[in-house]
């Protein structure tokens, strides 16, 4: 099979340039009436609009570097409705969706924008504009969806005579084949979550990846950050899910054999999985997909502290209790979390909903102080049967407490609305953001305090009443990710207050056992601690890996800490 997937493309036009998604969607807060009183008091803050986006017209964006000469080329290779130099498109691909991408945008600071959007259709194409950009000195950023949170999409500060071109590969967005004997899938890596989604949907299967961005991001995407989705407990993270990959680099083609497994030295799947485009684009990948499930059963279970609810993950996980889904918030995130859930619409479920708090308290637990897992399970009934028996079983040892369906099919409903609400936080001057890392069983306990300490301390010391909500994301047999929130009011200029919080949280991880990242990549921001991680060797052998590839240095320079402009 091939399938067109431009239906589920993005227009340009309905996104919102300055934040998240598209522009008739957002986060209903009018129908959440608990929220804002919870963070009033909690941060001090109005929840007035005190400083919205500036128009797109009052920003200053820097004239292209592309000379008639520069563009007639580029013209003649994407075609003239393949090369976009507007202002839309420039600051759609100036950076990510990062704080301190989107306060700058916000403010109208559109310092490095691309000197044109190209969008290739074939791989003759992005070796043409390899050979063009030897000649022009010019430098290339691979683009997906552009949600990137690690500063890896952005032109940054360059030499007036270095132009920057953004590939976007949203035309290189079709399904080209299913094989249901190996249960695999190729596609070309353009192409976003949904319109994939929904290809292998129409033929019985489904790829199982979920991220937050799931909506806004793209295969390529996933591949070249190392993703995690909402169901990786279950379905693997995306180097779990991929067997092939195709990469175009400026030294030729890299396509690497479908096979379920290899001892012919060293994995060069994985070296190319996380490389973020400094190495070459990757065009194409087969990925493994799994049959759609026949059910699904995602409820929510309340346990007396974060301590019992990652005891019965780890049980889950080294028991073989194979969950889809477990994810736990601390009791920060779960208070936030049932304030954020939408009042009852009718006389019915308002006597429901009191009625099931009230069992909860006569049980002895609490929203505002249990911590709160979502456990999903999917799979053929008898099988969704069987696992939710074993699962509640497990949680019921560690004081766990099922609630219900309620809270996950509600969870399901808007598992990707949250990045609306950070617009709603930033339009009145609240500091928000994440950090995400991992670490074994052992180093878990530890990494969190740590973490959740060292936020809280630094967001004081910018004279910000601290909010910090964590929640355990993403499990193995040996550990797991944590996945922490931090918001305060703003104060003075947003991105010198969070800096020194962003800084200080990156140590804590790193001096406590954690990763670096889990699942959001490297980028620029995090370059600079790469070889706490591992290594000085390491990161050399990433240089080398670069001039081997890219000897010209011509592709996203910086990401990785490797290149320079």
């Amino acid at each position: 099979m091939t399938q067109q997937s431009s239906s589920l493309i993005p227009h340009p036009s309905s996104l919102r340039w300055w934040g998240w998604g598209t522009l008739e969607q957002s986060y209903d807060l009018d129908r959440r009436p608990n929220f804002w009183p919870i963070l009033r008091t909690r941060l001090g803050v109005s929840g007035d609009v005190i400083c919205p986006p500036v128009e797109m017209g009052a920003i200053d964006l820097p004239q292209s570097r592309l000379s008639p000469r520069d563009l007639a080329d580029l013209e003649r290779i994407f075609g003239v409705d393949g090369v976009r130099v507007d202002r839309l498109s420039r600051i759609l691909h100036a950076g990510g969706k990062s704080y301190r991408d989107l306060i700058r945008i916000r403010r109208g600071e559109v310092e490095h924008p691309p000197d044109a959007v190209v969008y290739p259709g074939s791989e003759a194409q992005i070796g043409e504009l390899f050979a063009w950009a030897k000649r022009s000195r010019a430098r290339l950023i691979p683009f997906g969806g552009g949600s990137s949170v690690t500063g890896g999409v952005e032109p940054v500060d360059r030499p007036p005579d270095v132009p920057a071109i953004t590939l976007d590969l949203a035309r290189l967005n079709r399904v080209i084949s299913i094989d249901r004997a190996s249960h695999t899938a190729t596609a070309q890596c353009g192409i976003f979550g949904p319109a994939l989604e929904a290809a292998l949907n129409a033929e019985g299967f489904t790829l199982g990846h979920f991220p937050q961005s799931f909506e806004f991001s793209t295969l390529g995407g996933w591949l070249a950050t190392r993703s995690a989705g909402q169901t990786s407990t279950g379905y693997g993270k995306i180097e779990d899910m991929v067997e092939r990959v195709r990469l175009v680099a400026p030294r030729g083609c890299l396509d690497v054999k479908p096979l379920p497994a290899s001892a012919a030295g060293p994995d060069v799947l994985q070296m190319l999985i996380g490389s973020e485009g400094m190495l070459g684009v990757i065009v194409e990948a087969t990925m493994r997909i799994r049959p759609l499930p026949e059910a699904r059963d995602y409820r929510g279970v309340l346990f007396h502290s974060f301590e019992d609810g990652a005891g019965a993950i780890r049980e889950l996980m080294q028991r073989g209790v194979d969950v889809a889904m477990a994810r736990l918030s601390d009791a920060e995130e779960t208070n936030v979390s049932i304030a954020l859930a939408r009042a009852p619409g009718t006389r019915g479920a308002r006597l429901g909903m009191r009625a099931g708090q009230w069992i909860v308290h006569e049980r002895g637990y609490g929203f505002d102080t249990s911590c709160l897992m979502m456990l999903g399970i999917e799979g053929e009934q008898a099988r969704v049967k069987r696992v939710k028996k074993a699962a509640l079983e497990v949680c019921k040892r560690h004081g766990g407490m099922n609630i219900g369906q309620s809270a996950g099919r509600s969870w399901l409903r808007e598992r990707f609305a949250l990045p609306y609400l950070r617009d709603d936080l930033l339009d009145r001057g609240i500091m928000i953001d994440t950090v995400e890392t991992a670490a074994t069983w052992s180093n878990l306990p530890g990494v969190y305090v740590a973490l959740k300490g060292t936020l809280e301390q630094a967001i004081a010391a910018t004279g910000a009443t601290p909010l910090v909500m964590t929640h355990l994301s993403h499990s193995y047999r040996d550990g797991a990710s944590l996945y922490s929130t931090f918001v305060g009011a703003q104060r003075g200029d947003p991105i010198e207050q969070w800096q020194p919080v962003k800084r200080a949280a990156t140590e804590a991880i790193l001096a406590h056992g954690g990763a670096l990242s889990h699942h959001h990549g490297v980028g620029r921001d995090h370059a600079a601690w790469l070889a706490r991680q591992h290594s000085a060797l390491a990161v050399e052998a990433f240089r080398a890996l670069k001039a081997t590839f890219d000897p010209e240095a011509l592709l996203n320079p910086g990401v990785l800490g490797v290149g320079e402009w």
